[in-house]
């Protein structure tokens, strides 16, 4: 999770950040942009929506020659909370990662974070 006090709207949930970082350097790297473009406020350029298994959750995507890399998040009340992180050798996601994604979003629901405050807010 984002230390207390930071400044970042990105919340990482349970091993995402430390999973993220096993990845390929050009894979983080892009996933990092991306992960940008949302703490811009931008629209990501390579991202889907999960559609009925995960309800408001979206992917980021990339590969490389072995692997498809996602990153699960879900925008929520201003946070943008990074549930899942994981690599895939198929085209589907997997049960167990949907289910993680899906514990990790009832966990940020039962804790009731303060919504996040914008930028300007208090300025």
């Amino acid at each position: 999770m984002t230390s207390p006090g930071a400044r970042s709207r990105i919340r990482w949930e349970g091993n995402s950040n430390r999973e993220i970082r096993g990845w390929p350097k050009d894979v983080r790297q892009n996933i990092g942009a991306e992960l940008q473009r949302l703490e811009d406020r931008e629209r990501p350029l390579d991202s889907r929506s999960m559609g009925s298994s995960l309800p408001g959750v979206s992917e980021l995507r990339d590969e490389d020659g072995s692997y498809w890399y996602r990153l699960l998040y879900w925008p929520h009340s201003g946070w943008i909370y990074v549930l899942h992180c994981f690599q895939k050798r198929t085209n589907q996601t997997s049960r167990p990662d949907i289910e993680l994604a899906r514990e990790r979003m009832k966990r940020v629901l039962l804790r009731k974070d303060t919504p996040a405050r914008e930028e300007n807010e208090g300025a």
